[in-house]
């Protein structure tokens, strides 16, 4: 019996873990977004949330640090000073806290390490290994986006190539979502290798504590740097302490002393400590054990208080983007409007697909294009739209819709002209007023002069319209424009 509440004890989360899931929740308050497989758009995007929490994420509210900072570089000297203010204000008042207490993805590592296997300890080797999330931090954060910037081209090179969590929490959260079956057509290696990093450091996790956090993360070695002099934190009393090692021999991390640049603050160490040196922070330590017992009434009081005020503003967080995600939305055809929406069959070189696309639901920028394989501008400027697809397939999908009229002659130009090709070819679907327009095509504006291009951007939003044939710079302006 004893042994059985022992278990039932053992598994009682400590307060840690339960303002990690907190926080978790409360950066991903959009539930709707979940249940919608889409984006959330809102104002509250502007801002940074501390931790790691992919802004593609359906259920999140704020922006990645990490994605902005790099965004940053390519933008106006405003965005930089607000990003770089902001991570500023981060560093200083929290450090590596936020990498214990407050980012989800660090929250997933610790329970999978929880899992029952043997486990690799600390070793002179993984000390060494801490090393390279600073040459990931200047390189991919820094070095590289600052190079494309001077392109006028945003490039957040640790988002593309390395960031699991935004392959977790934005890839694999909207195709899980059968919302968004047609994404599985615009996968590539990119994806691939992301997927299989996901999956080799979410296996590594099992059997190393934190092994991203330590290893790979920018974002936990750029708080590192300010982990001294952050405001929060544990700190130790040099008066107290005899230098006996303890709290870093018990720590799973790699640290040399409490409170450096591989600290991430969660405390642990304080209960291990046989002279009571560490403390928390702009905390007075303990003096005597009556002074506490005194207080314990006013401290239970205090917690039940700040609980209940936590739980109201993540049950009003929650009701909030459940009713405000979908409020502003205003379709139309007009720049600024949200572009409707329809599931179009895909045109492939064998033939006329079973799959569908939604062009106004990518994800991505989306180049809607009407075209015909008998209006000699469209086939001319098809090029264009091809080299824009392979250049920046990573960030823009552009979908050719043919037009209702001679729809029959388009697989057969597919597979003559473009069977390896990025762009996404689809048929309009027949309008009964019209046969010679497809529906779709007049639902966004068009008025029977082909070609007719139509540029959203991620959200779905409107951001330029075109009457006429396209050269590669009309393409590419809009483009640059919009990821600016």
């Amino acid at each position: 019996m004893n042994k059985f509440i022992s278990k039932i004890k053992s598994l009682k989360p400590t307060r840690r873990k339960i303002i990690q899931l907190y926080t978790a929740l409360l950066f991903n308050a959009n539930v709707k977004g979940f249940v919608k497989g889409s984006i959330y758009q809102g104002n509250t995007k502007i801002a940074c949330v501390p931790g790691l929490n992919c802004y593609s994420c359906p259920g999140a509210v704020g922006a990645c640090p990490l994605g902005s900072l790099q965004g940053s570089f390519s933008a106006d000297k405003s965005t930089i000073f607000y990003v770089g203010g902001i991570l500023l204000l981060y560093c200083i008042m929290f450090g590596r806290l936020i990498c214990g207490w407050a980012c989800p993805f660090g929250l997933i590592q610790e329970l999978l390490y929880k899992i029952k296997t043997p486990k690799l300890r600390k070793s002179r080797l993984t000390k060494i290994l801490s090393y390279l999330k600073y040459i990931i931090l200047i390189f991919f954060v820094f070095v590289v986006p600052i190079c494309y910037a001077f392109r006028d081209m945003p490039f957040p090179a640790f988002c593309k190539y390395i960031c699991p969590a935004g392959t977790l929490e934005g890839g694999i959260s909207l195709l899980a979502n059968k919302v968004n079956d047609s994404y599985f057509s615009m996968l590539g290696p990119i994806f691939t290798w992301k997927f299989l990093l996901l999956v080799s450091i979410i296996v590594a996790s099992i059997f190393i504590f934190r092994m991203f956090c330590r290893f790979i993360c920018p974002l936990g070695a750029l708080y590192g740097l300010f982990n001294k002099i952050s405001v929060f934190g544990v700190t130790v009393d040099n008066h107290k302490c005899t230098n006996c090692g303890l709290c870093a021999s018990k720590c799973k991390l790699d640290i040399k002393s409490v409170g450096d640049a591989e600290c991430i603050n969660c405390g642990e160490c304080i209960s291990v400590c046989p002279t009571n040196a560490i403390r928390w922070k702009c905390f007075k330590a303990k003096d005597n054990v009556n002074n506490e017992t005194k207080h314990k009434n006013i401290k239970l009081v205090t917690r039940i208080i700040s609980a209940v005020l936590l739980v109201a503003l993540l049950v009003g967080s929650i009701a909030f983007y459940w009713n405000e995600s979908s409020s502003k939305i205003e379709y139309g055809t007009a720049i600024g409007d949200m572009c409707y929406g329809a599931e179009l069959p895909i045109v492939t070189p064998d033939g006329v697909s079973d799959k569908t696309i939604n062009p106004a639901n990518t994800g991505k920028i989306t180049i809607i294009n009407f075209w015909g394989t008998w209006c000699t501008p469209c086939v001319k400027e098809l090029p264009y739209f091809d080299q824009i697809a392979n250049e920046y397939k990573d960030n823009v999908t552009v979908v050719a819709i043919h037009s209702s009229a001679s729809k029959e002659t388009s697989p057969e130009y597919v597979k003559n002209h473009y069977p390896e090709s990025s762009i996404i070819f689809a048929n309009d679907i027949p309008d009964e007023n019209d046969t010679s327009n497809g529906k779709y095509y007049l639902n966004l504006g068009g008025s029977g002069a082909y070609p007719y291009t139509v540029i959203i951007d991620e959200s779905g939003v409107i951001q330029e319209i075109f009457v006429k044939a396209l050269h590669y710079e009309d393409l590419k302006g809009a483009v640059d424009k919009i990821l600016n």
